[in-house]
């Protein structure tokens, strides 16, 4: 029987996903394997985190996060930070080929025999599942096109913080790219937080959870997301989050989408990053 399972955030940590992949028995040959992106950055292995994930080929299907664009934006120009472990990768010789690769992935996979989409972050609740594919087709295309260095400098920055349909050129980029990639809190009204990174509870009065905003539009579809590392494992409002914080000591975590039941699989994760603001 062919099974599917969604895992979380790596962040260059191999070791930890050779093992989990082990542990649930997988099987390239038959069973596909959904990764909710950061695949790379602040783990000590993201070069063979990479080849690893781009040699399963169909076995695998991801999609991007924040981290992931970061590489990228940091190959065509941009500064890196202090604390970015993407060195190996740039200077790889296959470097080309799998920064090729990796631009080619998509921002939402969408199944709908298992009736399960994934994003890296999340979903502003003005989009229905239709917009949100359009949306993140409006900046696959860009991370797809010839001059798509463009698009990477610019897509930094918190504002625009609200959805208009309206929004136009790099504007509308940014936000697409912020809400699919860094999303965690909102207002009522939509409006994004990209300030708060603690647990669901611990936010302002006037925030809440994106999944958990009265009258989400995307609630007629479960959505698998990943990013937030301090909220762990999250099963609730028809999301599933799996960013069980394994670099910063916690563990990764493996879920079956094909079953009436997630039955979460876990492997304990020794810290290769000291906890603090900049989680997830």
């Amino acid at each position: 029987m062919n099974r599917s399972f969604a895992i979380g955030d790596i962040q260059g940590y191999l070791d930890p996903l050779q093992r989990l992949l082990d542990r649930i028995g997988f099987d390239p040959a038959g069973d596909r394997l959904w990764l909710v992106g950061d695949l790379v950055n602040r783990g000590p292995q993201s070069l063979e985190t990479l080849r690893f994930v781009k040699g399963l080929g169909e076995a695998a299907t991801v999609v991007l996060g924040n981290h992931d664009l970061h590489l990228l934006a940091v190959a065509h120009g941009k500064q890196g930070k202090r604390k970015d472990t993407l060195e190996p990768i740039l200077k790889a010789p296959d470097r080309d080929e799998l920064l090729d690769w990796l631009r080619r992935q998509p921002l939402l996979h969408d199944d709908p025999t298992l009736d399960y989409t994934m994003v890296h972050a999340g979903l502003p609740p003005q989009w229905d599942m239709a917009t949100a594919r359009r949306c993140a087709r409006e900046v696959e295309t860009q991370l797809q096109a010839d001059d798509f260095s463009a698009f990477l400098q610019r897509m930094y920055g918190d504002q625009p913080d609200r959805w208009d349909p309206a929004l136009s050129g790099w504007d509308r980029l940014r936000f697409i790219t912020n809400c699919f990639t860094r999303l965690r809190y909102c207002s009522a009204d939509g409006r994004l937080d990209m300030e708060h990174k603690g647990p669901p509870g611990m936010q302002p009065l006037h925030l809440m959870p994106w999944y958990a905003v009265p009258g989400r539009a995307s609630r007629e579809r479960r959505i698998v997301f990943g990013h937030w590392s301090t909220a762990g494992l999250i099963d609730e409002h028809g999301v599933v989050g799996l960013d069980t914080g394994c670099i910063w000591g916690g563990r990764l975590s493996a879920v079956r989408l094909d079953t009436a039941q997630l039955h979460p699989v876990q492997v304990d994760c020794k810290a290769v990053r000291k906890p603090g603001t900049s989680a997830g």
